[in-house]
Order: structure tokens, then C-alpha cells, then sequence
């Protein structure tokens, strides 16, 4: 029997990305015995953009940023380019290939007990505690059981855990995203700034959502995201290079994955299974931002389930998404809305465009973003901006 089998974990962690090396990370460091399971090889498309509130909260190092953003540019289907400054900060950027691993070190250095293997299922022992069965990886032939009083599911959009666990909490809409790690062009190109972000609201690059280029130092993610099933994101990108210049540059990466744009309507079991991250559906919508929000919700359910371990009331689970909603609930309704409205055609998409050349738009975005708060005390400056946002979503602003 191996080692593990023979140990008793406090948690275990199925899913080593963001939320869950911060989930094992954290009850580590509590003092907790934790298992963190990850599938080896895996890397999340992503832009990379993490604000300057997730890099204090989270103790990011400069090592992990591999650029940092001053201003983003809003491009319309008309090819009209709408830049967004950012005052007096900027915009941090990694790349998840070694951002991710950083973290899951992290949490081994604090006592995480790591494992790399796939995810089979969840069992229950003769108490009807929960055991973690996984594939190693390299030795996929043999079953290791992980015996845990509580899980947390943080396995990505399609998460198994949930379906094991909560089969009845209905699925939420993905959209499909996929980009392509590219070496970054060379000084002076004309579609390409080292410190800008490039937001592409065209009908060709995504029917429903939006493609980037995003600076990630001596590389570049260029990607796109749809929930439209026959689009070709692949196809999408290939023609985004062409048209950018940036056909010719090497390719060093491509990955795709479903990613969740609406939070779970219930992330426990009510017993001992708690979901974080993607598998909780903590996506924002309108951007497709997560990184923030997944290492926000591992240290809630790091928090839930450490609840757990000293009172023994799995109520303390239910816990973790009420605090989220309660903090970030209202934001991610409001940008719900704005994709709702704007991301439908490109009609639309060229009048969103044309908002965001306002100042106080602009202003209150980057606040909101850095902070991850809907900004309050500015009254006046929302009325402002709502009329003016009527007035172009029906046909009455000018151009």
C-alpha cells in the first residue's frame, strides 16, 4: 500500500491552479495536514492580468511578472482605437505556465503535501469520510486512495468533482477560450506595445465575446473566447496574426479550455465537498478575468473549510460563497449586463468602443478593476455615464 494511503489528510485539493494552491497554501500554513492533487502538464489559456490588489494579497514577487501594463486599448470593428491610460499605476501581468507552479510550491513549502495524477473519483470509507482515488501520473495503471475529512473541488470549469458531488446544481454557460504563446515582435511594431493591452471587440475575431494581445515580456498571448460551438477560435487566430503582422513569429504554445461566465448557484454538499475556482464559476463576465477571484475563493474555502476542522459544522461551508457574492456578487451582475448589451454585434460593439472614450469611464473602470470594487461616493459621475450609455445603446449619441 502506498504511503499515502496510509495517512490521513485534513483536505484535500483536487486542482493545483490558482485557487487551489492558495486554498492548500493557506491551511498549510494554519497548521493543517493538506494533499494537493494536480494534473501535470496542464496550462490554462489566460491572458495573465492580475491587479495590484491580488499582487499585496497574495504576496505575488516581481519575479512572477513578466510585464506591466500602463494602458489598454479598446479596438473596434471599425479598427478605431480607443486607448485607456492608467494613472498612477499599472496592470501586472504572468504567465501561467510558471505563475501557477510558483504557487503550488509555495503551498508544499508551507507543508502541502503534493501529488501529480488525474482525478478519478470520491468514495466514502467505513465512517463515510470521503477518500480521494487519483491515477499517478506516469503509473495511470494503479489507484491511490487519499483518505480526507474534507475535499475541495478546484478541477476547472468542467469540474468532475462537482459532478460527483453536487449532480444536482445545474451547469452555468462557458465560453470557449484559446490562444496561442507567441514570441514577442520586435521593437517599434505598429500593432504591438510592450506595456499596452489590446481589447478587440470585432464580430470576426468573436461573434459573442472579445480577442486580445496581451504583453507577457519576450512573449505575447493572442487569443479569443466564444460560446458559439461552430466558431473556430483556432481560425479566428490565424486570421487575427495575419492581419497584425505577427503571422510569421514563432509559436510557442497553444492551449483551449471552457471557461465558466456565472458563479454556481450552490458550491458545497452540505457535507464535506466544497468547490473554488472555475468549478465555482468564479469568472468575471464581460472580461473573462479570473485569476483574482479563483485565489480569492481558495482562501474562502481554505477559510470554510478550516471552520469546518474546528467546530465540525459543515454549515461553515455555505460560507465561502455567501462572502464572495456579498463582496463581488454586484460587480460581476453589473458586467453581466454590459455583456448582455454590448457584445451582441458589432453595431453594438463600435458604440461600446465609443464609451469608453470618456474620461470618467475610463477613470472609474481602472479604479473599480484595481481595487476590485465598484467605486462609491462618485454619484454624479455613474448618472453621467448611465444616460450616456442609453443614449449610444439607442442610436442617439453621436459619433
Amino acid at each position: 500500500m502506498d504511503e499515502a494511503e496510509n495517512t490521513r489528510f485534513d483536505v484535500v485539493v483536487i486542482g493545483g491552479g490558482p485557487s487551489g494552491a492558495i486554498a492548500a497554501e493557506d491551511l498549510a500554513r494554519a497548521g493543517h495536514r493538506v494533499a494537493l492533487l494536480d494534473r501535470a502538464g496542464r496550462i490554462k489559456p489566460c491572458g495573465g492580468a492580475i491587479p495590484p490588489c491580488c499582487i499585496r494579497e497574495f504576496q505575488i514577487p516581481d519575479s512572477q511578472i513578466v510585464a506591466r501594463i500602463r494602458s489598454a486599448r479598446m479596438v473596434a470593428p471599425s479598427e478605431i482605437g480607443v486607448d485607456m491610460p492608467i494613472e498612477n499605476g499599472f496592470v501586472g501581468m504572468v504567465d501561467r505556465e510558471h505563475f501557477d507552479e510558483f504557487l503550488r510550491e509555495r503551498a508544499a513549502l508551507y507543508g502541502a503535501r503534493r501529488f501529480s495524477g488525474t482525478f478519478e473519483t470520491i468514495i466514502r470509507d467505513n465512517e463515510g469520510r470521503p477518500v480521494v482515488q487519483f491515477r499517478p501520473k506516469g503509473d495511470e495503471d494503479r489507484l491511490v486512495s487519499l483518505r480526507t475529512r474534507l475535499v475541495i473541488g478546484a478541477d476547472g470549469a468542467n469540474s468532475q468533482v462537482a459532478r460527483i458531488a453536487l449532480p444536482d446544481v445545474k451547469r452555468v454557460p462557458f465560453v470557449f477560450a484559446y490562444h496561442e504563446i507567441v514570441r514577442a515582435p520586435a521593437a517599434g511594431s505598429p500593432h504591438y506595445d510592450a506595456a499596452r493591452c489590446d481589447v478587440i471587440y470585432q464580430g470576426k475575431v468573436s461573434p459573442d465575446f472579445y480577442g486580445w494581445v496581451f504583453p507577457h515580456g519576450e512573449t505575447m498571448s493572442i487569443g479569443t473566447g466564444s460560446a458559439h460551438k461552430g466558431f473556430s477560435l483556432r481560425g479566428s487566430i490565424a486570421d487575427l496574426r495575419q492581419a497584425l503582422g505577427f503571422e510569421g513569429l514563432e509559436t510557442i504554445r497553444k492551449e483551449g479550455a471552457p471557461i465558466p461566465m456565472k458563479p454556481l448557484k450552490r458550491w458545497d454538499n452540505g457535507r464535506d465537498v466544497l468547490l473554488a475556482g472555475d468549478a465555482a464559476g468564479v469568472v468575471a463576465p464581460a472580461s473573462g478575468e479570473g485569476i483574482h477571484y479563483a485565489m480569492y475563493g481558495g482562501r474562502l474555502a481554505a477559510e470554510a473549510t478550516a471552520t469546518v476542522l474546528r467546530t465540525g459544522d459543515a454549515r461553515a461551508l455555505a460560507g465561502a460563497r455567501k462572502t464572495f457574492m456579498a463582496k463581488h456578487g454586484r460587480v460581476f451582475w453589473v458586467l453581466g449586463l454590459l455583456q448582455y448589451f454590448w457584445y451582441r454585434n458589432d453595431r453594438s460593439r463600435e458604440q461600446f468602443v465609443k464609451i469608453c472614450r470618456d474620461p470618467d469611464v475610463q477613470k472609474l473602470t481602472w479604479e473599480s478593476y484595481m481595487n476590485k470594487a465598484l467605486v462609491q461616493g462618485r454619484f454624479m459621475a455613474h448618472v453621467r455615464i448611465f444616460l450616456n450609455d442609453v443614449r449610444h445603446l439607442l442610436g442617439f449619441a453621436r459619433a
